[in-house]
């Protein structure tokens, strides 16, 4: 038996943790939409005021109507909550992830934005620039225990961005985008990798990084365009990010993985969002094996460890 090295808290980066770098929107109110502990997150990140969607619901609960059993049976006031009223300078909106009720947070979330934070209110003049939005994990599809991959929250954002833009004519804008394959994550990973060498007491500086996943539009397309920015930042002391393609996940090679670690994904469908463009040569991985051991051993390899 070997020993399993220990993890800390800060060497594990989530598709949100780059929140914590948006402090100018800590202060505001901001109603989180996903599942799991959405409002702990939010508050661990640093955002001192959040509504979740079942907290909006229950203070406005005429506006969720599609499920005919969660109508309220008789009409009722509207309730309270601290969700702010007309004030673009005090809310915003994070999606975290994929919600359960799709219906529901569509719905809200679209209400919100309309009404700039007042869902209550009769719809007026659509306000523009809507209330800004920070979106997390962009995928797609994911790979599950199914045989075909599964929707992703990129599929939620689609739903969103063209329900808002049927409705209003205009498109849907986002403040940042966060996960993979957004800069700003790699970026963040860097700044703590770099950390971490640190503390371990390691004088000469991070010249490359590896970046290992099974989804060529997510996890190759964010290491490949990073390194391009990599490549036109003459103040970073990170030279390079290699792009590791792994088969145990979305990207299923049609044949045997190839014997020699060469380029060999391309693809004819981008299913990256909507707000990076699709560059092939970005789908490409620098390598592709079969699990993320041989991506550790590969990297190792390259780097001279024994």
């Amino acid at each position: 038996l070997c020993s399993v090295p220990q993890v800390s808290p800060e060497q594990v980066i989530l598709s949100h943790s780059p929140l914590q770098l948006f402090s100018r929107f800590h202060q505001r109110c901001m109603l989180v939409a996903g599942q799991g502990p959405v409002e702990e997150n939010a508050h661990t990140l640093g955002f001192k005021h959040v509504v979740t969607i079942e907290a909006l619901r229950k203070a406005y609960p005429l506006l969720d109507m599609v499920d005919l059993s969660r109508r309220p049976k008789e009409l009722v006031a509207f309730g309270c909550c601290e969700f702010p009223k007309s004030s673009q300078n005090r809310a915003g909106v994070i999606l975290f992830g994929e919600p359960v009720r799709w219906e529901t947070s569509l719905q809200l979330i679209t209400d919100v934005l309309l009404s700039n934070g007042n869902p209550g209110a009769e719809l007026q003049d659509v306000p523009y620039p809507h209330l800004p939005i920070l979106a997390c994990n962009m995928d797609l599809l994911w790979m599950a225990e199914a045989k075909m991959p599964r929707f992703g929250h990129g599929t939620f954002l689609l739903c969103l961005e063209n329900i808002y833009k049927k409705v209003t004519g205009r498109e849907l804008k986002y403040e940042a985008l966060i996960g993979k394959p957004s800069p700003v994550t790699y970026r963040y990973a860097q700044f703590l990798i770099q950390q971490q060498a640190e503390k371990q007491g390691w004088k000469a500086p991070i010249r490359r990084l590896y970046a290992v996943g099974d989804n060529p539009m997510s996890d190759v397309y964010g290491a490949n365009l990073y390194n391009s920015y990599l490549k036109n930042d003459c103040n970073n002391s990170v030279e390079s990010c290699e792009s590791i393609l792994v088969c145990t996940g979305v990207y299923r090679h049609s044949g045997d993985v190839p014997k020699k670690t060469e380029p060999h994904t391309v693809e004819a469908v981008f299913h990256g969002h909507r707000d990076f463009c699709f560059d092939p040569s970005l789908v490409e991985a620098s390598y592709i094996v079969q699990d993320v051991d041989d991506a550790v051993q590969l990297a190792f390899k390259k780097e001279n460890w024994s």
